[in-house]
């Protein structure tokens, strides 16, 4: 499986560039997962032919109204739930629109040294020029 999360996405220039890019990579046997944040870049990424779509730190009826509406559009699609879902608010985004509910706390909040390897996109770097 090849997840695409931002920073891919940022590399390739767009959701669909990223899918058609991992494609190629990855060949006809592996699902291609994307990370989406807006229910357009879930469009996006699903007509590009991403396998599953990761609906990433969307309240829980914002995420499960654009499940379902991914749904409608894309059937065979696989949908995640993801971002800041706990054991305790896990039972909140169950839908029967969602086939998967991620818990990123089972290896989040742990001691780590963090740092991050984010590419920084043209907007961002005339910013850090400015300043």
């Amino acid at each position: 499986m090849v997840m695409l999360k931002d920073n891919h996405v940022w590399s390739a220039g767009s959701i669909s560039a990223a899918v058609a890019k991992a494609k190629v990579a990855a060949g006809f046997t592996s699902k291609i997962e994307v990370e989406a944040r807006t229910l357009e870049e879930g469009f996006e990424a699903a007509g590009a032919g991403a396998d599953i779509v990761m609906l990433d730190n969307m309240a829980p009826e914002t995420l499960k109204a654009a499940a379902a509406e991914l749904k409608a559009a894309h059937p065979h699609l696989i949908v995640e739930a993801s971002g800041g879902i706990t054991f305790e608010t896990m039972h909140e985004y169950f839908s029967p629109h969602v086939d998967v509910v991620s818990r990123g706390n089972l290896t989040q909040g742990y001691d780590v040294l963090d740092f991050s390897l984010k590419i920084a996109r043209a907007s961002d770097k005339a910013a850090l020029a400015k300043a």
